[in-house]
């Protein structure tokens, strides 16, 4: 009766031991579900609030730089093929800020003017829609700003530039080409000429001057020091009066 016992009590907590574990697994299979597209729907990149620009008010608008300092180079590479992506992603080649930070822009080309200098400016405002684009190929947000949270260069407040020498028109020697994605281009990077960190370090000082942040890994990147008063824009650049 005992050995009866025993194996009868083994049998039921076999059972029992099957249950507790196929439920679980059952639970767990009905509610990842639901997680999975709670997951999917957080990687996938969203835009964030975007302002119309039809409501932006009249501080707030983006101005070309152009009709500020036309003195200021340009170079605006997304008009161009010549850039990391290899294809033309504005439709005009235009540099267009917030009116205040052209405004410190064009003080800064001011400055650089009385030592036979000047600026050339790869990129300003930039729509969201470019940076989305920019994600899809390079999702690393130590170049390229992840489009759930927008970029200062959507916001009108960032720029991208180099200086030149006004008496011949040929760009300073810096550390890299612009868009140049290695550790070469970051600002400490500590095996440049003492040229390359001269001059880079000319474009950071004279920028910070007037207000501008530099970015640790580009060379050529600046935000303006109140980026975050601006919101996102998505207008196409030539759709800006």
């Amino acid at each position: 009766m005992t050995r009866k016992l025993v194996l009868f009590v083994s049998v039921l907590f076999a059972i029992i031991g099957c249950h507790l574990i196929t439920v679980p697994r059952v639970k767990v299979e009905v509610n990842s579900r639901p997680a999975m597209a709670v997951q999917m729907a957080q990687n996938q990149s969203t835009p964030p609030f975007i302002q119309a620009y039809s409501q932006v008010q009249d501080w707030e608008r983006l101005v070309d730089i152009g009709d500020i300092n036309p003195n200021i180079k340009l170079d605006i590479r997304y008009a161009t093929t010549n850039n990391f992506l290899k294809r033309k992603l504005y439709s005009v080649p235009r540099c267009l800020l917030r009116a205040d930070v052209a405004k410190s822009l064009s003080n800064v080309q001011q400055d650089l003017e009385e030592m036979g200098l000047g600026l050339k400016v790869f990129d300003c405002y930039r729509p969201w829609s470019v940076t989305k684009q920019m994600w899809d190929i390079l999702p690393d947000n130590r170049y390229v700003a992840n489009p759930q949270r927008g970029s200062r260069h959507n916001r009108g407040a960032a720029v991208d530039l180099t200086l030149v020498d006004l008496r011949t028109g040929e760009e300073l020697k810096m550390p890299t080409d612009f868009d140049d994605f290695t550790e070469k281009a970051a600002r400490d990077y500590y095996y440049n000429s003492p040229e390359v960190r001269r001059n880079s370090n000319l474009l950071e000082y004279k920028m910070k001057q007037y207000g501008f942040d530099s970015l640790i890994t580009e060379w050529w990147h600046f935000d303006a020091g109140d980026w975050q008063q601006y919101s996102l824009l998505n207008v196409e650049l030539d759709r800006v009066p």
